[in-house]
């Protein structure tokens, strides 16, 4: 299926590894034109190698002036995935202040913020844009030692909600992936006792986690012409986990 994403101009945070890396790949692989996001200047430079093209801002989003400054001259940006995201996982009873700001900064804020330098610009041109949030099953349900984690993905799923109401009459279009366990290199990795991973699956339907190429097609299909009509919508990438 033809997606016609060749030309358009996407930015994508989270982007030097992982579900981010991949997106960025893949939407190079189609023809966009990329500007991938991280705050980890050597992960950008080897994307580079690997797409050649695409363009590069290194920044850290937890840090809002920065952000602005780095972000507010890229563009003219149709098409946004606001991916970055942190995860620090404590009991409830030892929840940090540190991890509490520094998750709703990052997982949260930070789409805030350039979500609204993207619409500004999508809004000043006329154009119509579409962004995509990447949320998680954990906004959805409570896991064990995920009080923060669980807690920014449930509001970053209302927030696409309402952006989607305010952003709707101006053409552009608000989603949300929420994916299960993703065997990325970190996923591989938080998911290699059996016993664990067995807790987890148990739960899921399908019988497995989900592999890297599910969550960006998904995002691909979203960012294309060929969802036109959805907007506000929490799409799950998780095997059926929330159906149970």
């Amino acid at each position: 299926m033809d997606l016609r994403l060749a030309g358009r101009w996407v930015l994508v945070t989270g982007a030097g590894k992982g579900i981010g890396r991949s997106i960025v790949k893949a939407l190079h692989a189609a023809g966009a034109r990329v500007v991938a996001v991280s705050r980890t200047q050597a992960d950008l430079d080897s994307l580079v190698r690997e797409c050649p093209g695409v363009e590069t801002v290194c920044v850290d989003l937890a840090d809002w002036e920065a952000t602005e400054q780095a972000l507010g001259g890229v563009g003219p940006v149709d098409l946004l995935v606001n991916n970055a995201a942190v995860a620090f996982l404590q009991p409830f009873l030892e929840v940090t202040k540190e991890a509490y700001d520094m998750s709703f900064n990052v997982n949260l804020r930070a789409v805030i913020q350039v979500s609204q330098i993207v619409a500004r610009g999508l809004i000043a041109r006329g154009a119509p844009g579409v962004i995509v949030n990447v949320s998680s099953q954990a906004s959805q349900r409570g896991l064990t030692n995920h009080s923060v984690y669980c807690s920014t993905k449930g509001a970053l799923d209302t927030l696409t909600k309402v952006m989607a109401v305010e952003l709707g009459p101006h053409k552009i279009r608000v989603n949300a992936v929420n994916p299960t366990v993703v065997m990325t290199p970190m996923g591989q990795a938080a998911w290699s006792d059996p016993q664990k991973a067995k807790a987890m699956l148990d739960r899921i339907p399908l019988g497995r986690f989900a592999e890297v190429e599910n969550v960006v097609d998904t995002i691909l299909f979203l960012l294309s012409d060929r969802s036109s009509m959805t907007t506000g919508s929490t799409v799950p990438v998780d095997g059926g986990f929330l159906a149970t």
